[in-house]
């Protein structure tokens, strides 16, 4: 007969505060958003602390990925229900910018990874923003890692071209 402590273990509340960057980052590629970053990161450790967690493995970061991927589909949801407002934002060119190089603001970045399908954003957002290697970030989404290494590949090539679109080239 196998003991518990054999078959995993309690998560430790007091350690969660350990992964709250790699969480933010990724809450932040998600959502696009550093407010709603911070909402569904408050929220996902509301519903890790509400109640004792046992985990079958070691990997807390991954358990925590986990639940908030599933915090911010159940946000989605919420939200496809709910009436839409739309803020209005006038846009500038950048001062510093002299027109030839690329100049892209980490908001402009995570809307990118943001407006990605699902399957390339978690991914980019497990690997890239929360720092999570291959094999862990499938582990975390359930996918093999050579899918982790294609999908991210894709990911950051679909945030390449969101951020620095294709310019019109002039005709003489």
């Amino acid at each position: 007969m196998s003991s518990r402590s054999e078959r995993g273990r309690h998560l430790d509340p007091d350690s969660l505060g350990d992964h709250l960057d790699r969480l933010f980052r990724a809450a932040w590629g998600l959502c696009g958003s550093r407010e709603e970053a911070e909402d569904l990161v408050q929220e996902t450790y509301a519903r890790v602390l509400a109640k004792p967690r046992f985990l079958r493995r070691d990997d807390d970061l991954g358990y925590l990925l986990r639940v908030l991927h599933n915090t911010f589909l159940t946000s989605l949801r919420t939200k496809s229900r709910r009436p839409r407002t739309v803020e209005l934002v006038e846009e500038r060119p950048d001062p510093r910018s002299t027109g030839g190089e690329l100049h892209v603001e980490s908001r402009d970045l995570l809307a990118a990874v943001a407006g990605l399908p699902e399957e390339y954003r978690d991914v980019l957002a497990a690997v890239d923003l929360a720092g999570l290697s291959y094999k862990e970030a499938g582990k975390a989404l359930g996918i093999p890692e050579g899918t982790v290494m294609s999908r991210l590949f894709r990911a950051r090539q679909k945030v390449i071209a969101a951020v620095n679109p294709p310019r019109a080239v002039p005709t003489e």
